[in-house]
Order: structure tokens, then C-alpha cells, then sequence
């Protein structure tokens, strides 16, 4: 049987059901660490299996920085309305729009980038390099490092976390995903600066 205290304090920091933490407690034998590690494996496994769910609930976030010259708008979706009036998934919503209004990013996702926005990219690159006197097999394994370095950059869930940047946004993402049990997308995006 699971101490109360552990209990209630497993369930306010994961949000998840009180069995689910019951019967991580369990397992863990009362060690609170241990259990949040069972329920993060047990929620990622919960997520791949819904991973083809269409995310069609979920809401639309804004943000104005203060002096109000830059604003973001955000489409955040899920599957369950339940989800989307959750405190993870709005405070999900909010920080994803606060690295956008700090970090800028271009694109949701790296795949997202287009293909002739990263060939006028590589074009920059190639004249940069054309005087180094390099090989060209050499020059061109820079460049393509260069371009993979940028489409991180320019691409929200690939960018590190402006309030810690141990973690990426793609890992915040998946630890609310965890959390919830659902699918979760960030649809589109749109950032305003005067």
C-alpha cells in the first residue's frame, strides 16, 4: 500500500489519475522518483499507440509581449476537449508561445522548411566558402552542416527551450504527451513584431 503523502504528491506533480499513481507507487515501492519514471515509459507507450488519433481538439493561444510590439498566435491541438482545458496543455500552449516570441522561429518543425528556402540558404554558404581553397567534397559536408545547423535553428520544436535549454521544445512537447496520454500538435503558427 502506497504512503497518502507520496500518493498525493505523485498525483499533484504528474496531473495523472490516482490509480495510475497507486499502482506506480506500488511497483516503485514508495519511491516518488522511481514512479514518475514508470509513469513517463507508461505514458510514451500510451502516446505511440495513439500516434495515428487525429488531434482535432484543442485551442488557439496568444500572446503580447510587454509593450505590445510583438505578438504570437498559436494553433495547439489535441484529441480530447479534456486535454485541452488541462493546465498542462495551456501552460504547454503558453511557453510555446513565449519561445516564439523570443527565438523567432520560422517553421513548426525542421521537415517543415522548404526546399527553396534552403537552396537560397545553401547558395549564401557555397559563396562564403568558394575562396577558402578547400575541397570541394570538404566545403560541402560544411555547408550541409551549416544548413542542418540552421533548419534546427528556424524550426520551433527543434529549438532549445529559452528557459532551459537542456531540453528542446520537441521534448517539452513530449512530456506533455506523456502526461496526457493524447496526441498533441502544434498545427501553425504566426509571430507579429512592430
Amino acid at each position: 500500500m502506497p504512503d497518502i503523502n507520496l500518493l498525493k504528491q505523485l498525483r499533484d506533480e504528474t496531473g495523472i489519475s490516482m490509480m495510475e499513481c497507486k499502482k506506480a507507487l506500488d511497483e516503485a515501492k514508495n519511491d516518488l522518483k522511481r514512479a514518475k519514471e514508470i509513469l513517463r515509459e507508461k505514458g510514451k507507450e500510451m502516446v505511440k499507440g495513439r500516434e495515428g488519433r487525429t488531434a482535432a481538439k484543442g485551442l488557439i493561444e496568444s500572446y503580447v509581449h510587454s509593450g505590445g510590439r510583438i505578438g504570437v498566435l498559436l494553433q495547439l491541438n489535441c484529441e480530447t476537449d479534456f486535454v485541452a482545458k488541462s493546465e498542462a496543455f495551456v501552460n504547454l500552449a503558453h511557453e510555446l508561445c513565449l519561445q516564439i516570441a523570443a527565438a523567432r522561429p520560422l517553421f513548426v518543425k525542421a521537415s517543415d522548411v522548404a526546399e527553396d528556402f534552403l537552396a537560397s540558404e545553401r547558395k549564401i554558404y557555397q559563396k562564403q566558402f568558394e575562396e577558402s581553397g578547400k575541397p570541394q567534397d570538404i566545403m560541402n559536408k560544411i555547408i550541409q552542416g551549416k544548413l542542418d545547423k540552421y533548419q534546427q535553428e528556424v524550426s520551433l520544436l527543434s529549438q532549445p527551450w529559452v528557459k532551459d535549454p537542456s531540453k528542446n521544445m520537441q521534448g517539452l512537447l513530449e512530456e506533455v504527451r506523456a502526461k496526457t496520454g493524447e496526441n498533441i500538435e502544434v498545427v501553425k503558427f504566426a509571430r507579429f513584431e512592430i
